[in-house]
């Protein structure tokens, strides 16, 4: 039974029944009514809003709602809000259980101190213990100045426990707001980054410090917005147009991503029939007869995942690399493709960045990896050898090097040079390379061999262009093309293109079992 007995105090007494009630109608309203309306003005929804808005319904179950800051100074003390502006615990989404925190914007402006801190690291381990998904909601106004260098000290203990989660338990982060500073740095450690397009804004330094400091005028939203974040650096794997659609493909994602590093990604339970259908005869036309001319390889990804469904991460970010999620019978896959539409699929220093980052989450979860081949080489220029191609181009090397679930490649069409090594070849440690017909095979194009090879001859021919286009054609016959490649093994089957699916679906079948030594080590060092 309840107690009734009446509490001291300054203000009138009430009984710990209706003190309790009282106190969960405020923390449930969240900040002062006018900070609530204003938020609401912006778009933006509240913590609780939106939690309720992501989770299954009445799946939330809350941790530490009475917490409150312990700061002295600059009248903090008669200020002491339940929850000290973040709400964390945990709920399901499609009935699968995760870990998550929402920064309250209208409770200090949803900046962090001491408690608040405390409660995010909390709920944080929580996922990491039990082997859940962590989400977290953010919009705030970074560290507490009023709580000093405790504030700053909370940003490094979330940070130590990004790094510690990473590779543990999917980590993904929905920034719905202003994130700046020091705040800036935990999102951009976890797997995922969703931003909402004209709300979310994300960096180190704001645009006010920046013309004061280096003369430099520019807007929060050049700077750092979600297209900027999701076009330009890279940061947002996925721009959103509202906060529903943000949630909508955080709950997508999920559903391709396992529990933790020890459970297996979900499976479906499909099981798919590889004979030849109409649609994987299509594949036959999808690529030009002209090795020039581009095609949209999704037309071909299309036609060999189940139902034609690709969830693509970083769409807008190295346009000329493909990174999705698929489902082979049921069950995801990492999808990795060039992509013709741009640069004709050519790696660069983006491109290699997004894909091996990609690769290795893949690897770290368990999620068999696709690759889909047309690639002309690496990128080459004075701009790009001075930005680094060689150290950071090395790291898509890296990450299917280090690769231990099931790979399997296919080579659509163009392969040269250094671009054949590094996507997903049998030399890289891949299980299942196969190549269709059109697929070209070499050190580089026929052109630029031919003007190497043949430079005298060609400057020597009364007929220059008749002579460069018969070596083109005899390159391509005898050098550029798959059977060499083939022959030395380094193919396990030259197919025709409508036998790709059914070739996938059982070689992932044969590769479930996969098991592979490695040797011991703390971890690597891939080139940073």
């Amino acid at each position: 039974m309840v107690s009734t007995t009446s509490l001291a105090g300054g203000g009138p007494r009430m009984t710990r029944t209706a003190e309790f009630e009282s106190r969960r109608a405020r923390l449930l309203r969240g900040g002062p009514p006018e900070a609530v309306a204003r938020l609401h003005a912006r778009g933006r929804l509240t913590a609780r809003e939106r939690l309720d808005a992501l989770l299954d319904e009445g799946s939330f179950t809350e941790f530490d709602a009475f917490v409150q800051h312990r700061a002295t100074a600059f009248g903090m003390d008669s200020r002491r809000p339940d929850g000290d502006g973040v709400v964390t615990g945990h709920g399901t989404v499609d009935g699968r259980q995760v870990a998550v925190f929402a920064q309250d914007a209208t409770v200090f402006g949803g900046s962090m101190g001491e408690a608040f801190g405390q409660k995010v690291a909390k709920v944080m381990d929580h996922a990491v213990k039990v082997g859940c998904p962590v989400i977290g909601l953010n919009d705030g106004g970074g560290a507490r100045i009023q709580e000093g260098v405790v504030a700053l000290a909370h940003y490094a203990e979330l940070v130590h426990r990004n790094v510690r989660a990473s590779g543990v338990v999917p980590q993904l982060s929905l920034v719905l707001g202003p994130c700046a500073g020091g705040a800036a740095y935990s999102p951009a450690l976890t797997d995922f980054t969703v931003m909402v397009r004209d709300t979310s804004h994300m960096f180190v330094t704001g645009p006010d410090v920046i013309r004061s400091v280096t003369g430099e005028v520019t807007t929060a939203e050049e700077l750092g917005g979600a297209h900027t974040s999701g076009t330009v650096s890279g940061t947002a794997h996925y721009v959103a147009d509202d906060e529903a659609d943000a949630f909508d493909f955080v709950r997508v994602l999920l559903s391709y991503l396992p529990a933790n590093n020890r459970d297996a990604p979900p499976d479906y339970g499909l099981r798919a029939d590889p004979s030849v259908t109409a649609r994987d005869l299509q594949l036959d036309a999808i690529v030009p007869e002209d090795p020039g001319r581009a095609y949209d390889m999704r037309d071909v990804l299309r036609r060999v995942v189940d139902d034609a469904e690709l969830l693509e991460v970083q769409e807008l970010f190295a346009p000329n690399i493909i990174c999705a999620f698929a489902r082979v019978e049921g069950s995801s896959v990492g999808v990795v493709a060039n992509q013709p539409l741009h640069s004709a699929g050519a790696l660069d220093i983006d491109a290699s960045e997004k894909a091996a980052r990609f690769v290795r989450f893949c690897d770290a979860f368990g999620i068999p990896l696709l690759s889909f081949v047309d690639v002309p080489g690496y990128l080459s220029g004075v701009r790009l050898e001075h930005e680094g191609i060689v150290r950071r181009g090395a790291k898509l090397l890296y990450a299917y090097a280090e690769a231990s679930v099931p790979t399997v490649t296919v080579v659509v069409r163009k392969a040269y040079g250094g671009g054949y090594a590094v996507m997903g070849s049998k030399h890289l440690g891949a299980d299942l390379n196969l190549a269709w017909p059109t697929a070209r095979i070499a050190v580089m194009g026929a052109q630029g061999a031919v003007a190497i090879l043949h430079r005298r001859a060609l400057s020597e021919a009364e007929d220059p262009e008749l002579l460069r286009k018969q070596l083109v054609e005899e390159y391509e016959n005898d050098f550029a093309t798959p059977f060499q490649a083939a022959q030395r093994g380094y193919l396990d089957a030259v197919i025709m293109p409508h036998e790709t699916r059914g070739r996938i679906v059982r070689g992932l079948r044969a590769l479930r079992t996969k098991e592979l030594a490695l040797p011991q080590r703390r971890h690597g060092n891939i080139p940073l």
